[in-house]
């Protein structure tokens, strides 16, 4: 299956420009579309405070500063994606057959973040996501795990840095769940296309399903020749070890299944998903 939509939220400037080169590679490598979606806070999600002792005054106040920030952050993005756009010689047009090369185009709606991404996010083939700022808490992004959790859609997190290439050396990271197997679904387009696939398994990182034999059994039919690499936990950190062993092949994407256990057991103790969003430096296709 060829990959003609993506879906790129731009919720601030900070880690746009990476998401936007990232976006690009994509587009330019499948001739597909970009819709580089910003949503505006609504003004009126202030209102509730007036429950809480505020006077109407007040509650006036904070939604007209409400609205001028988000006007500003609106339009910095605006500006950010036009200056991208020139730059780098992306057409700009609305989403259509046959267009013959990649294009892209800029949307700005108001409403909650992660609603609104999650239902643009289910008739896109990929959604890409910028990397979480420094120092914010990757748990709390909403377009993350609002694709990941409510569109069934993949979703391609974009590292802090754009890569030199991508999907030429594919990783898939293998535990036999469902969420693994999805994300298999969702590689074997660049599957296809790569110079080389690895598997990467650990007795640690496994749960009750197929193994690595089996999926490289069912590469094979699709005919993608993979092979199997068994990685290490380091520091007993499973997730630390797969991105080591991600990085020993050289991979430039990585597939995985996202919180095979609960996301609130993770943000509690920890977990692969968890690490891997927090320090992965490579481009990681992720789905749940």
């Amino acid at each position: 299956m060829a990959i003609r939509k993506l879906l790129l939220p731009l919720t601030s400037t900070a880690a746009g420009e990476a998401a936007l080169t990232m976006a690009l590679m994509v587009a330019r490598s499948w001739t597909a579309h970009v819709t580089a979606l910003h949503v505006r806070v609504d003004s009126r999600d202030v209102a509730p405070l007036a429950g809480e002792g505020l006077s109407g005054a007040m509650i006036e106040e904070m939604m007209t500063a409400t609205e001028k920030e988000s006007g500003e952050r609106a339009r910095a993005v605006h500006e950010m994606f036009a200056r991208f756009v020139a730059t780098h010689g992306l057409t700009l047009a609305d989403a259509r057959p046959g267009a013959g090369t990649a294009t892209a185009s800029f949307a700005a709606i108001t409403g909650r973040e992660e609603d609104l991404v999650a239902q643009q996010a289910r008739l896109a083939d990929l959604t890409i996501v910028p990397h979480p700022e420094v120092g914010e808490d990757v748990s709390s992004s909403d377009a993350l795990h609002a694709v990941l959790f409510d569109s069934g859609r993949p979703v391609l997190i974009a590292p802090h840095a754009a890569p030199a290439t991508l999907g030429t050396r594919v990783a898939i990271a293998w535990n036999g769940t469902a969420e693994s197997a999805a994300a298999v679904q969702a590689v074997l387009p660049w599957s296809k296309r790569a110079a080389a696939v690895r598997i990467l398994t650990a007795d640690e990182y496994h749960r009750r399903g197929p193994g690595a034999a089996d999926l490289q059994a069912y590469l094979a039919l699709h005919d993608i020749n993979a092979d199997i690499a068994v990685f290490r936990p380091v520091d007993r950190d499973v997730g630390a070890g797969l991105l080591k062993g991600a990085a020993e092949f050289g991979a430039d994407l990585m597939a995985m299944g996202a919180y095979s256990h609960s996301r609130l057991r993770q943000l509690i103790l920890g977990g692969v998903t968890r690490h891997v969003l927090e320090h992965a430096t490579l481009p990681v296709l992720m789905c749940r």
